[in-house]
C-alpha cells in the first residue's frame, strides 16, 4: 500500500472518529435534556415523562414507602424520580408514629415534602416547672424561651433549650403604667391583661398590648437589656390601634393611628408622616408593605360609597393594582414560593394569586366560607384560612384547594407547617391540610401555649404545671 492511500485511509478514520464524537455529544445533550425535563425510562423500557419528589423528615432517616413499596435502601433527605400522577408515600421510624400522604407528581416538575414529623412512640412526661401564678404565657420564634406572667410587676424568663430548665425575673414596674406598687406586697401588682405578644426575629425583644379597663397601651420589653425597653403609648403620647415589628431587630415598628400608616424608628424615638391614609389592612413581606386602603369620602357621601384599592410600597415608592377588585372584606398578602413573587388577595371567600412582577389573569380558588384567620406560611408553599371549625387551604405545590375541618374553633401553629388544638385536655396536632391527626396528651390545658424545642422536646401545660415529653431521639 503506498503512501497516499494509507493517508487518505487515515484521514477517512479521522472523519468517522470526529463524526461519533459529535453524534454521541449531540445525543448525550439530547438525552440530559429529556430528563431535566422529566423524561425517563420506565421499568417496561418505554420513555414516559416523570417528576421528583424531593423528602425529608424530623427527626432524619426515617424510611419512605412509595404505594406499598419500601426498598431497605430508601430513607428520608433525599430525592426519586417518580412517574406522573398520583403517589401514596407513607414515612415510619422504629419506635415513633408514621406519617403518611398521597401527592400528585407532575411531569417535569419537583414536588417537596420538607416538613413531615414522627413522634416517640412511648413517651413519659416529666413535669419541669411550677407555674401555679401564670396567668399568660408567650414563647419566642426560635422556641428556647418563655415568659410567664402573673398579676405582680416579676414576670419570670425560662429558658426552654437545655435539660434544666434556667429561669430569669423580668420587673416590668417601670415599662407599664398598668402596675400599683402597694407597700405592703412583696412586689408591685400589674392589674392589666395580655391582649397581644410579638417576638422579634431575633427572639431579643417582645411587643405587648396590654389592657386595663378601656386604654391600652403597647410596651416594647428589651428580653436581654430590659433597661432598654420601652413603653411606646407613653413615648408618643398617643393610641395606636394596630403595631407590628417590622424588621428582624425591632427597631423598626409599623403603627396605626387614627387610621394611616406611620413607622416608627425606635432609636431615633421618631415616627414618620403618614405613610398610607385610610388603611383598611396591611401586611408586609421582605420590607415591602401590602395594603388595602379606602379611597377618600367626599363631604356630601356616605361611608357606603367609598371604594378601595391595593397597593404596595417600596422603598417609599407606591404602586397600585386598579385592575384588582377590592372592598372593605379584601385582605392582601406578599409571598415568595421557589424563584417567584405572589400577590395573594383574598375577597370573601374567593382567593386570587397573582404573579407579583407581572399581574395578570390570577390563579382563582374558592373556599365555601368567609375566613376570618387567614395566613400565609413562611415558606409561601400554602395559604391557610379558617372560620370557626371551617378551614380551606390553598396549597401551592399541588396547586388545589383542600378542605377540612378542626375539633375545635381555637387553634394555634406549633411549626411553620403543623397546628394544635387543645379541645378538653386532648392535646391533638394536624398537618396544615388536616392530615396526620395525632393525640399527644390528654391532660394539655387550652389556655397556654405548647411549643417544641430542638427538635427534641415537647412542653404545655397541664393544670398548675409545664410538662415535657422527649419527642425524638
Amino acid at each position: 500500500m503506498d503512501f497516499e492511500k494509507r493517508m487518505r485511509r487515515q484521514s477517512f478514520r479521522v472523519i468517522i472518529s470526529e463524526v461519533i464524537m459529535v453524534v454521541t455529544v449531540i445525543v448525550m445533550v439530547a438525552v440530559l435534556a429529556l430528563v431535566v425535563s422529566g423524561y425517563w425510562l420506565g421499568s417496561d423500557f418505554k420513555v414516559e415523562r416523570q417528576g421528583m419528589l424531593q423528602i425529608n423528615s424530623l427527626p432524619t432517616g426515617a424510611s419512605v414507602a412509595v404505594d406499598g413499596d419500601a426498598p431497605w435502601y430508601q430513607r428520608t433527605n433525599t430525592s426519586k424520580v417518580l412517574s406522573s400522577g398520583e403517589h401514596h408515600i407513607v414515612l415510619t421510624r422504629d419506635g415513633y408514629d408514621s406519617w403518611e400522604k398521597t401527592v400528585d407528581i407532575r411531569e417535569g416538575l419537583l414536588y417537596r415534602l420538607h416538613y413531615p414529623r414522627l413522634f416517640l412512640a412511648d413517651r413519659d412526661e416529666t413535669s419541669v416547672y411550677d407555674a401555679t401564678a401564670t396567668t399568660y404565657a408567650t414563647v419566642s420564634k426560635d422556641t428556647n424561651t418563655m415568659l410567664l406572667v402573673n398579676p405582680t410587676t416579676d414576670w419570670t424568663l425560662l429558658k426552654l433549650d437545655s435539660d434544666s430548665l434556667e429561669s430569669k425575673h423580668l420587673d416590668i414596674a417601670p415599662y407599664f403604667d398598668s402596675v400599683s406598687l402597694a407597700p405592703d406586697a412583696t412586689a408591685g401588682l400589674y392589674s392589666g391583661s395580655i391582649i397581644s405578644s410579638q417576638w422579634s426575629g431575633d427572639n431579643a425583644h417582645l411587643l405587648i398590648q396590654s389592657r386595663s379597663g378601656d386604654s391600652d397601651e403597647w410596651v416594647l420589653l428589651d428580653i436581654k437589656n430590659p433597661k432598654n425597653s420601652i413603653n411606646l403609648t407613653r413615648e408618643f403620647a398617643t393610641n395606636f390601634t394596630d403595631m407590628r415589628i417590622y424588621d428582624d431587630s425591632a427597631s423598626q415598628l409599623l403603627v396605626v393611628r387614627n387610621n394611616n400608616l406611620h413607622r416608627i424608628d425606635v432609636s431615633a424615638r421618631q415616627i414618620s408622616a403618614a405613610i398610607i391614609k385610610n388603611v383598611q389592612f396591611y401586611d408586609f413581606y421582605d420590607r415591602e408593605i401590602v395594603y388595602v386602603a379606602s379611597t377618600e369620602v367626599a363631604t356630601d357621601q356616605t361611608t357606603a360609597d367609598k371604594t378601595y384599592e391595593i397597593g404596595i410600597v417600596d422603598n417609599g415608592d407606591i404602586t397600585t393594582f386598579s385592575e384588582i377588585a377590592a372592598d372593605a372584606t379584601t385582605r392582601a398578602y406578599l409571598s415568595r414560593f421557589y424563584d417567584s413573587k405572589y400577590l395573594t388577595v383574598v375577597t370573601g371567600g374567593r382567593v386570587s394569586v397573582y404573579q407579583r412582577d407581572a399581574i395578570k389573569e390570577p390563579t382563582i380558588y374558592e373556599a365555601d366560607f368567609t375566613p376570618t384567620d387567614i395566613k400565609i406560611s413562611l415558606g409561601g408553599d400554602f395559604v391557610f384560612l379558617s372560620s370557626g371549625t371551617q378551614v380551606a387551604v390553598v396549597d401551592m405545590e399541588s396547586l388545589r384547594l383542600v378542605n377540612w375541618a378542626l375539633d375545635t374553633a381555637k387553634y394555634h401553629w406549633l411549626d411553620s407547617h403543623m397546628l394544635y388544638t387543645v379541645n378538653d385536655g386532648a392535646l391533638s396536632v394536624y398537618d396544615y391540610d388536616g392530615l396526620n391527626h395525632r393525640t399527644l396528651s390528654t391532660g394539655a390545658s387550652s389556655r397556654f401555649p405548647v411549643a417544641i424545642t430542638n427538635d427534641r422536646w415537647l412542653y404545655y401545660f397541664s393544670d398548675n404545671e409545664i410538662m415535657r415529653e422527649i419527642i425524638a431521639r
